[in-house]
């Protein structure tokens, strides 16, 4: 009976350890891998090189000193090969994917803008850093971050006065984002306008702060985007903001002009009691999911006579856009998706509207621009290219589309009917 039959259990905190440690184990040795494949493939390149003894050109040299990058699996210690140029031809081996002097990984650059905005002080990010990807980042002190900062000033600097003129920029959406972060003395609106080129990539172009979204704040946003290169656009896609479409039809007035039906559901739900608004939901939807803008027109005096004696604001909201939130119809059918709303910009900045109420005190206009701009490239590198994109070239040639199609495709479509 003295035996004991007790099996003792590693805790799950130490199985999920010892899991972290043996991912980041074979991430380190892939790394490793990846590394020496590029160096080989350089001498490769380089094989037939020769030098005046007729010994290879380019060779192995060792390794330079191992160092430690910070990713998202913790830090990885790496040796990048070296190689000797008996050429003389300057031919030196550059990892693409441990460049020189990098020290983090780009998606840990990433989340310290977004653990900033999520109320973590800047003492606490090193912290914060640690526990997720251990304690060895320690170094991520808070003059490090501070730097970081100033980086991003930097490159937000650069990246808002960049040429646009090499591109055509067939498509905007443009929206304000209100945030719950004081900016100096006053409440930061970010005025963000996001663009798709001929080759149906989406890019944001412009994020400026405005005071509210009035139209002279709007104006300077969109004659930086003329100063910078920026030609008509064929249409732009916002919510009812009257600041914009004015400053639009200023700066840009060949533009077509489109609601945002996101923006126009909500509103015009806001006019009807709870018990009805499914409903309303339903009829709304109908309009902009018909398949004609004469079916749509249907749809819409549908809704009109359907709660326009009992709900007359709720009518009139809707009304008051009826042409602009119908302009898609002249564009083609799969690019409807794209610009009956602004959703590109809505979901990229959604976080933020929700969580920077947690942020104590103010921060300065640049350093807050600096860290929106961070977090939307971030998003930009999620961004599928437009559906139908190989239309692009049609509608920069300005061929007419009706309810979606070409027009000459429409006629024979007629005809054969």
């Amino acid at each position: 009976m003295d035996e004991d039959r007790v099996v003792s259990l590693e805790s799950q905190s130490q199985i999920a350890d010892a899991l972290s440690d043996f991912l980041r184990e074979k991430a380190s040795s892939l790394l490793q891998a990846a590394i020496e494949a590029e160096c080989q493939e350089l001498l490769s390149r380089y094989d037939g090189i020769r030098d005046r003894q007729g010994r290879r050109g380019v060779v192995r040299n060792g390794y330079l000193p191992e160092r430690e990058v910070l990713t998202g699996l913790g830090p990885m210690a790496v040796k990048v090969p070296r190689v000797r140029d008996r050429s003389g031809e300057g031919i030196r081996f550059k990892s693409r994917l441990v460049p020189s002097y990098v020290r983090r990984a780009a998606s840990v650059d990433a989340v310290l803008p977004w653990l900033y905005l999520r109320g973590i002080a800047q003492a606490d990010v090193g912290p914060a850093l640690a526990a997720l990807l251990g304690p060895k980042v320690a170094h991520l002190s808070s003059g490090v971050i501070s730097k970081l900062k100033q980086t991003w000033v930097d490159e937000y600097r650069a990246w808002s006065q960049r040429d646009l003129s090499s591109q055509n920029w067939v498509y905007l959406w443009a929206d304000g984002i209100y945030s719950g972060v004081r900016a100096e003395d006053h409440r930061l609106c970010a005025l963000v306008v996001v663009g798709v080129n001929e080759r149906g990539q989406k890019h944001f172009l412009a994020i400026e702060d405005g005071m509210r979204e009035s139209k002279q704040s709007w104006r300077e946003v969109l004659i930086g985007l003329k100063q910078r290169g920026l030609r008509a656009p064929k249409a732009a896609t916002g919510d009812g903001a009257l600041g914009f479409w004015a400053a639009l039809d200023e700066i840009f007035p060949e533009t077509r002009h489109q609601r945002c039906w996101v923006h126009k559901t909500v509103n015009i739900l806001n006019y009807l009691p709870r018990s009805v608004q499914g409903k309303a939901k339903g009829a709304i939807q109908a309009i902009w999911m018909a398949e004609t803008r004469a079916a749509a027109h249907r749809a819409f005096d549908a809704f009109l006579e359907t709660y326009g004696a009992k709900y007359p604001k709720a009518t009139e909201c809707l009304i008051r856009d009826r042409e602009a939130l119908l302009t898609f119809y002249d564009f083609p059918a799969e690019h409807w998706v794209h610009l009956r709303t602004s959703n590109v910009i809505e979901s990229t900045f959604a976080t933020i509207r929700q969580r920077t109420d947690r942020v104590k005190g103010a921060f300065s206009r640049t350093s807050l621009l600096s860290m929106l701009f961070k977090l939307a490239l971030c998003a930009e590198q999620t961004f599928r290219r437009i559906k139908g994109f190989n239309w692009l070239a049609e509608v920069i040639r300005g061929v007419k589309f009706t309810d979606g199609v070409k027009q000459k495709e429409q006629d024979q479509q007629l005809q054969t009917a």
